[in-house]
């Protein structure tokens, strides 16, 4: 299992996830195109030239969503139950089509559930940056999260 049980997670850890993504145009066009958002920002390319990014820029929602992808492989997959919300979203600078990211997560907080006792919350502060080293995205994010089976060995 490639994601961390809840009580191997601790406050402080940093995870400076190796895979990276090139994001091209087309990932953009088909995101937008799937989430039916419409917005010439990030759709035309003659349109974009206006504003003051001077070229389409990917939408926000996708660069969120690749930055906690990219992290999954690292924490939370085969192990998280569900995510319980995402807080202070930003992005400080915009992604264009064609920018390579790599993201970096730190724990934030561990604590065990009140309500459910084989599941614990673990609070992630996920950045994004471009290959220049410019923060593009970060949020935190709860994630509930299963705790060891009983019996399994520690890794």
């Amino acid at each position: 299992m490639p994601g961390l049980w809840f009580e191997e997670f601790s406050e402080g850890m940093v995870f400076d996830h190796p895979i990276r993504r090139t994001v091209t145009d087309a990932d953009n066009v088909l995101f937008c195109a799937l989430t039916m958002n419409p917005a010439a920002l990030h759709l035309d390319a003659e349109a974009a030239k206006a504003t003051p990014f001077g070229r389409t820029i990917v939408n926000s929602l996708y660069t969120l969503g690749l930055m906690v992808g990219i992290s999954v492989h690292d924490t939370t997959l085969g192990t998280t139950v569900a995510n319980l919300g995402f807080e202070e979203v930003a992005f400080p600078a915009p992604l264009f089509p064609g920018d390579t990211v790599s993201v970096r997560s730190t724990v934030l907080a561990v604590r065990e559930s009140r309500s459910r006792p084989g599941e614990g919350i673990v609070t992630f502060l996920h950045e994004a940056f471009r290959q220049d080293g410019v923060l593009v995205a970060r949020c935190r994010r709860a994630a509930l999260m299963r705790k060891r089976p009983h019996g399994e060995a520690a890794a």
